[in-house]
């Protein structure tokens, strides 16, 4: 879940973003895994998946690093976080997001979708709009 104060809002990166409403000191601990909201989907629900339920699956849920019989979708708008290559935000921890530096009230938070596969940046499913 977010802890911290955000919008959502048309993202120059891709389609909808996720922005901060408030200055966000570096070293904030911006969202953390909470089980009692996030879920943790088992690869083969998510697989018998079919229309648009699937395609949603597909666009905001990344594989769980701890357990990779499972996929992970966050409850919140943290799901909008948009992938850059000098994110604002550090996702190599598997349950928590830390702020890589300040960021400004307005700012698209943005995180390096590497750290979700270990082959490298990926998505599941077929990503057809």
């Amino acid at each position: 879940m977010l802890l911290v104060d955000t919008y959502l809002d048309k993202s120059s990166i891709q389609g909808i973003g996720v922005f901060a409403r408030n200055r966000i000191p570096k070293g904030t601990l911006i969202w953390k895994l909470d089980p009692r909201f996030d879920r943790r989907i088992p690869v083969d629900t998510y697989e018998s998946q079919t229309g648009p339920v699937k395609s949603y699956l597909d666009r905001y849920s990344y594989p769980d690093r701890h357990d990779p019989s499972y996929i992970v979708f966050e409850a919140d708008d943290a799901r909008y976080m948009n992938h850059d290559d000098d994110p604002n935000c550090d996702v190599s921890s598997p349950e928590e997001t830390y702020a890589l530096r300040d960021i400004a009230p307005g700012e698209e938070l943005t995180c390096n979708y590497n750290h979700f596969f270990e082959n490298g940046f990926d998505f599941l499913g077929d990503r057809h709009p």
